[in-house]
């Protein structure tokens, strides 16, 4: 049961993610040491009703604290933002995560609330940067795109902007995974150590065998795709070095799958047949796909309680 809680976490994670690709201003403020790429299209999640319930449910709360602080300088997020990007990147010493909203609200208008309420800008270089309360910071990289987060986050974002550090684009791995999907309607990437622990969550036991740590260096990456299109579709894909690796952990995931599903109550019988696992190439695929009011009925067991917590 551990893959599909994994699937399910990853979905979590993305309880929101309805994207389209990233506008150039976002990728500009990304720096190439990143971790992960998550993205929301707001517009498209307010078309579906199973998506909806989902992000009512289960709001995570790196997210809630996101929209908290654009709610707070006068940016609802269900109203006024078309796409929210979180990107999580590495430091020396720290995981550091910002947004970048884009929509239709206009800086002049932002900036006049944030005024009224006597916040004044602090400079970092060429950019303005304004409290938005609860420790983040925020600055607008052009009109309709906003850069937000804690300080020391938005200022290495800056940093890469501005050619201080390196960039997305420096990054052709990641740059390479994130061509593949984010002409999806949901779409996220994560690098390689992210997906060797998200791996090592989904094997189990498996992943306490010796030879695992060898077979984990061979785990390039991962990035799933997901859309709420006639039901709920998830696609996740493991990038391995090679073919054998992907095989190899096919077949470990498929065993224990089986395994799981001899003494699996009635809901977690019906998870279950909705995963599929499988190998291409250098890609070890999980795919997980059910009907709206299948899924609906999922989102409100004891099983989906348990692993959302």
């Amino acid at each position: 049961m551990k893959i599909f809680k994994t699937c399910l976490c990853v979905l979590l994670a993305c309880i929101s993610a309805m994207s389209m690709p990233m506008g150039g201003s976002t990728r500009t403020v990304i720096p190439a040491d990143v971790q992960q790429i998550i993205s929301v299209d707001y517009r498209a999640l307010k078309n579906s009703d199973t998506a909806m319930q989902l992000k009512q449910q289960v709001l995570p709360p790196a997210m809630k604290a996101f929209e908290d602080a654009l709610k707070g300088v006068g940016i609802i997020a269900d109203r006024d933002v078309d796409q929210l990007t979180f990107a999580s990147y590495r430091t020396k010493t720290s995981l550091r995560v910002v947004g970048i909203a884009t929509g239709e609200f206009q800086q002049a208008t932002v900036l006049k609330k944030i005024r009224i309420n006597r916040i004044r800008p602090v400079k970092y270089r060429k950019a303005d940067l304004y409290s938005m309360g609860s420790g983040m910071q925020m600055t607008f990289l052009d009109d309709g795109s906003l850069l937000f987060g804690d300080a020391s986050a938005v200022k290495g974002a800056l940093d890469a902007r501005d050619g201080y550090t390196s960039t997305l684009d420096a990054n052709n791995q990641f740059a390479d995974m994130i061509g593949s999907v984010e002409s999806g309607s949901v779409w996220s990437v994560l690098d390689q150590s992210g997906t060797q622990n998200m791996m090592r969550s989904a094997l189990g036991d498996a992943a306490k065998l010796a030879d695992y740590e060898t077979v984990k260096k061979r785990l390039l990456g991962s990035r799933y795709t997901m859309n709420f299109t006639n039901g709920v579709k998830f696609d996740l894909d493991v990038v391995t070095s090679d073919s054998m690796t992907a095989a190899t952990l096919s077949s470990l995931v498929k065993a224990g799958m089986l395994y799981k599903k001899m003494a699996a109550s009635p809901v977690e019988k019906v998870a279950l047949d909705n995963v599929s696992v499988n190998s291409d190439s250098q890609n070890l695929q999980f795919h997980f796909k059910t009907d709206d009011k299948q899924f609906q009925s999922l989102i409100h067991s004891d099983l989906f309680a348990a692993v959302s917590r």
